[in-house]
């Protein structure tokens, strides 16, 4: 993960002990306390930014901007330090350079550390330093990110707008953060385009690009579609929102005419858009309670409801969320088929959050699934979910990317300047089997640029443990492992990680129960949830040749069986980085035909 600019350079580093305090800018600020926990912070040197100490566990501040007596720009829920300071997050405050400045602080004791503590600076790193910061897979810069937003592809460059805090690593204060790349494994931190507004929180949703002007806002122009939560003494309100940019997703202005879609329903929200050509028109799909509403619209603007999808299908364990609806090619056939992805909370198989799909038809206005008695999972572990495809793919691919956590524990993860990844790039496609139709989620050819040492084991014998530590040198943890494995027989057939810890992920095929198992429950730091030792089970081929590639990146496990047949995507969190794998047979035997392990960068 790529930061912009250095724009933002080097006191959070002092935070996190990384460099001398006295390497900080001098702070030039007035505080003053009012009755009832109000303060006001005055500004009296020019900055571009207000360093805010922040308490995870601490109650929220409102914090806002006042000049001239008008309330300007932000009003956040900053976390701001009572007791101690677990890190700083920027505050910003370019364009009142110069101008009488005072920030509104309510809810903050006089004696709270935050005020020996707030710095004013022109500079803030985002250096990614933390242990547990994966390597190659996409992170914010700083804060609390959850579900994939918004994502495209436009002139040679992949936009992903995500769920995003940027005043502290756990959920609040929700507004577009963005970042781009060229290869989907680097990316750049763009910064916060989409904030919230009168009409309240920025929630997930999707974005298109209009190469034939039906809105009438330019060629090209990027739509984007969100839900707006606005908190009510009497819940939230959620309504579906538009803002478009003309200068290829950087920047966008928000619609008059907010919000396009409104309904009565508690739960309506996270708006997936795209172009049905053969009807000529838009389609949206938005999750409402336990069910997709479809929606159509000639110019993105005026929105008629067609259909509901959901009732007896699948599960129903929690609320749906983020749909998604995608033509894909049925292997070995020129036939395609519908998928619809549909993530639910809680509900999943191994408990919280998951992806189902459904297989079917779609005509512009109605999906049919073509397997109603069966639910599909698209990722057997407990950390992938709100997983949804980019706009625009280039050659007629469908890559998709979920966000790799799951909301039993996602806000207590051990680390501090961010929370949250995403999971790296899969290219989906339809294959049959046994009369059936399932989704494959291959690892998109990307990822095997960042391939750099490789390490082959030639001859193998079960029983040794395999020396992977001369890869891992500088990049803590990050590698590929890619298996061809030979069944002679064996009834299980057990691969696991390990460190010098005593620390270990173990794995298993049982050839017997044609399954893939994973087991993190010693794989580390576990202790900071009861939900997170889990053991996590996936149907695997019954076959004698087995495929698997194993993504492992500092905090995070990946298995993609047979190309992609089943997938499972596992956090853990190793006091040091796994630097062996050992292979044992259970009644039986088996031959590692091939074993390459690549160093990822």
């Amino acid at each position: 993960m790529k930061t912009k600019n250095m724009l933002y350079a080097s006191l959070l580093g002092a935070t996190l002990g990384l460099l001398p305090m006295d390497a900080m800018a001098e702070s030039a600020l007035t505080v003053k306390h009012l009755a009832n926990q109000q303060n006001i912070v005055a500004v009296t040197e020019a900055k571009k930014l207000l360093l805010l100490p922040v308490q995870d566990n601490a109650p929220e501040a409102k914090v806002g901007i006042i000049s001239g007596n008008t309330q300007i720009g932000v009003l956040a829920n900053i976390r701001l330090a009572r007791e101690r300071v677990d890190y700083f997050v920027p505050f910003s405050l370019e364009g009142f350079e110069g101008k009488d400045v005072k920030i509104d602080v309510q809810g903050m004791p006089e004696d709270a550390v935050c005020w020996k503590e707030i710095k004013l600076s022109d500079t803030f790193d985002m250096a990614n330093k933390e242990k547990y910061r994966p390597v190659y897979h996409h992170t914010p810069a700083y804060g609390w990110m959850n579900d994939p937003n918004g994502m495209f592809y436009k002139d040679g460059t992949y936009h992903l707008y995500f769920q995003h805090n940027p005043y502290g690593s756990v959920w609040g204060n929700l507004s577009w953060g963005h970042s781009t790349s060229t290869d989907l494994v680097n990316w750049t931190f763009e910064g916060d385009p989409v904030m919230p507004d009168a009409w309240g929180l920025i929630f997930s949703g999707s974005a298109v690009v209009d190469k034939d002007n039906t809105a009438g806002f330019g060629k090209d122009a990027i739509v984007a579609f969100y839900t707006t939560a606005k908190p009510t003494p009497w819940g939230d309100n959620q309504m579906q929102c538009m803002a478009v940019s003309t200068d290829g997703g950087k920047a966008f202005t928000k619609y008059d005419g907010n919000p396009v879609l409104t309904s009565t329903e508690r739960d309506f929200r996270d708006p997936k858009v795209f172009w049905y050509a053969p009807d000529k028109h838009w389609v949206m799909m938005l999750a409402v309670g336990q069910e997709m509403q479809i929606f159509s619209s000639k110019n993105l603007k005026e929105w008629k409801y067609e259909s509901s999808f959901g009732a007896k299908q699948g599960s129903h364990g929690g609320v749906w969320e983020c749909p998604d609806l995608v033509e894909l090619p049925i292997e070995g056939t020129k036939e395609k088929r519908w998928v619809l992805i549909c993530n639910i909370n809680p509900g999943g198989p191994f408990g919280g959050s998951a992806t189902q799909y459904f297989v079917g038809t779609f005509d512009g206005r109605k999906f049919i699934n073509e397997f109603p008695t069966k639910t599909k999972w698209m990722d057997y572990g407990k950390d992938h979910y709100a997983t949804v495809t980019f706009s625009n793919a280039p050659d007629g691919r469908c890559i998709a990317l979920g966000w790799m956590s799951n909301w039993q524990y996602a806000a207590i993860v051990p680390t501090l300047q961010y929370r949250s990844a995403n999971t790296i790039a899969r290219d989906l496609s339809l294959y049959r089997q046994d009369g059936d139709l399932l989704l494959k989620s291959a690892p998109s050819p990307e990822i095997e640029k960042a391939r750099t040492d490789k390490k082959t084991v030639k001859a193998f014998t079960v029983g040794d443990s395999y020396d992977i530590a001369s890869l891992l040198d500088d990049n803590g943890g990050a590698y590929e492992i890619d298996l061809t494995i030979e069944n002679q027989g064996a009834q299980k057939i057990v691969m696991t990680l390990a460190n010098g810890k005593g620390e270990s992920l173990y794995m298993y095929y049982d050839t017997a129960a044609k399954e893939f198992v994973m087991d993190r429950s010693r794989s580390g730091e576990t202790g900071f949830s009861r939900d997170f030792p889990a053991m996590t089970v996936a149907p695997a081929a019954d076959t004698d040749e087995i495929n698997l590639r194993l993504f492992v990146d500092r905090s995070s496990v990946e298995a993609f069986g047979d190309g992609g047949k089943f997938v499972m995507t596992n956090l853990v969190f190793p006091s040091e980085p796994y630097n062996k794998m050992k292979f044992e047979s259970v009644r039986g035997s088996f031959k590692v035909k091939k074993m390459d392990v690549y160093k990822l960068k």
